[in-house]
């Protein structure tokens, strides 16, 4: 081989292993990179507990300063009763917000609401005064809360085979939007005094015979 042809394969080599050197080195260089990544990227239970603070803390703030507006609610809602005023008690639901009335009638939306209560304020309930005498307010989100609402009525006229509403217990959940706070499903039940379930049968009521 020439003198130029070694000189070649001296040069060949050394460019080779130049090439080598600096594909490892940048190979480390990625895998340091990557460590530093990872290690800043990944969970830190400390971090993750304040995040979990502060959530809690924006929702505390949230129940703060919305139950009153909620517990306001209720008493507009007994005031647009005692006034028989369908079209204000119908403003306190959502655009499509549902009813549930103690006798499981279920209307659908805000204009319905307004169209059934006209019909009832007509006559069934043209003297009934709503009292709401209990609200329990408990905050799903900062937007969402559902309240139970205690309640207790006079002067409803019912007709015969359905229960007289004297008092009872709502279930709302509500939403704020807007900034106001609106029933976004509703549901009415009348209700007893509370009393210990029987052990049995009454006293000689007879056993069925099988």
């Amino acid at each position: 081989m020439t003198r130029t042809g070694w000189g070649g394969l001296y040069i060949a080599k050394r460019s080779c292993s130049g090439a080598k050197r600096d594909h490892k080195h940048k190979l480390w260089v990625e895998r340091i990179n990557g460590a530093r990544m990872k290690r800043h990227t990944r969970w830190n239970p400390w971090w993750l507990s304040i995040a979990f603070v502060a959530l809690g803390g924006a929702a505390s703030a949230a129940t703060a300063d919305d139950e009153g507006s909620i517990r306001q609610l209720q008493s507009a809602q007994a005031d647009a009763w005692n006034r028989h005023d369908a079209a204000a008690y119908a403003a306190l639901f959502t655009e499509d917000g549902d009813c549930v009335n103690v006798v499981g009638w279920w209307w659908k939306g805000r204009v319905q609401i307004e169209n059934k209560l006209n019909a009832a304020f007509a006559f069934v309930f043209h003297e009934s005064q709503l009292t709401i005498t209990d609200t329990s307010v408990r905050f799903l989100s900062p937007t969402i809360a559902v309240a139970h609402v205690s309640w207790t009525m006079t002067g409803a006229k019912v007709p015969p085979g359905m229960p007289e509403p004297r008092q009872g217990i709502e279930i709302q959940v509500l939403q704020k939007k807007s900034g106001h706070w609106l029933i976004e499903s509703f549901q009415n039940t009348n209700a007893i005094p509370e009393r210990p379930f029987p052990a049995g049968p009454p006293r000689g009521h007879a056993k069925p015979q099988s």
